[in-house]
């Protein structure tokens, strides 16, 4: 996020799980239902999770980390409050969980090709992956302010934090690796440092376009322009 970005599988350790699952509940029942799950009924505990995290998303991106309520969590993924208690433990393991999901959502996003596409240059690969996090989709608008929201609320959270630091760590890494792939006689201090503005200016652009500072086409002329700029000092180091 920033866009989407994420640096991709730098997520939260697993939530701490209890001995046994509540059952999740029908939108607009106001308790679990008793009961076994039955097969082809009720989705798999793994999809309950998936379910949550992306009712998550969406809450945050609508109204932010602070309007993040286990409660309205629960009315807006359909379930229970134990079942969220059960996945997740508490409200911090929901927030770093959102954020290892949004990686994986955006690594999905910028790293998927059509296998019948032409194969792309380094180069090529380079810009498209850096364009993909600039998309006017409900998808990428989504991750984007759930990743800008996380980032904002690091600076209170240590344990936000820390995530974030690792998460953007596998970011930069990554986007260093294709800045080699371009340039594979650069040094890899320059490498890091080009990812490192790179991906510090697709953050900030992101921020812009989702508070209407900027245009999306304008935005994504700008990061052209300084794949640009840093490759070609790439090549005169």
């Amino acid at each position: 996020m920033a866009a989407g970005p994420r640096g991709r599988g730098g997520g939260a350790p697993a939530a701490v799980r209890a001995p046994s699952a509540p059952e999740a509940r029908t939108p607009g029942d106001g308790a679990p239902t008793a009961g076994p799950e039955r097969p082809g009924k009720v989705p798999a505990m793994a999809s309950r999770s998936t379910q949550i995290l992306e009712a998550a998303a969406r809450v945050i991106a609508r109204r932010g980390v602070r309007g993040l309520r286990v409660e309205e969590l629960a009315a807006e993924a359909g379930v229970s409050t134990a079942l969220i208690y059960y996945h997740f433990k508490d409200r911090t393991g929901v927030l770093r969980q959102t954020l290892e999901f949004i990686n994986d959502r955006a690594e999905r996003y910028t790293t998927d090709r059509d296998p019948d596409a032409p194969r792309l240059s380094p180069r090529e690969e380079l810009e498209e992956t850096l364009l993909l996090e600039l998309q006017d989709t409900v998808e990428v608008r989504e991750n984007s302010s759930v990743w800008g929201e996380l980032r904002a609320s690091a600076v209170f959270d240590e344990v936000l934090r820390e995530d974030l630091a690792r998460a953007t760590l596998v970011w930069v890494q990554e986007v260093a690796a294709l800045l080699g792939q371009v340039q594979p006689m650069a040094p890899a201090s320059s490498l890091a440092a080009a990812a490192e503005r790179l991906t510090a200016l697709l953050e900030g652009l992101s921020m812009r376009w989702l508070s209407g500072g900027v245009r999306i086409d304008h935005a994504q002329e700008l990061l052209r322009s300084s794949i640009d700029a840093e490759l070609d000092g790439l090549r005169q180091n």
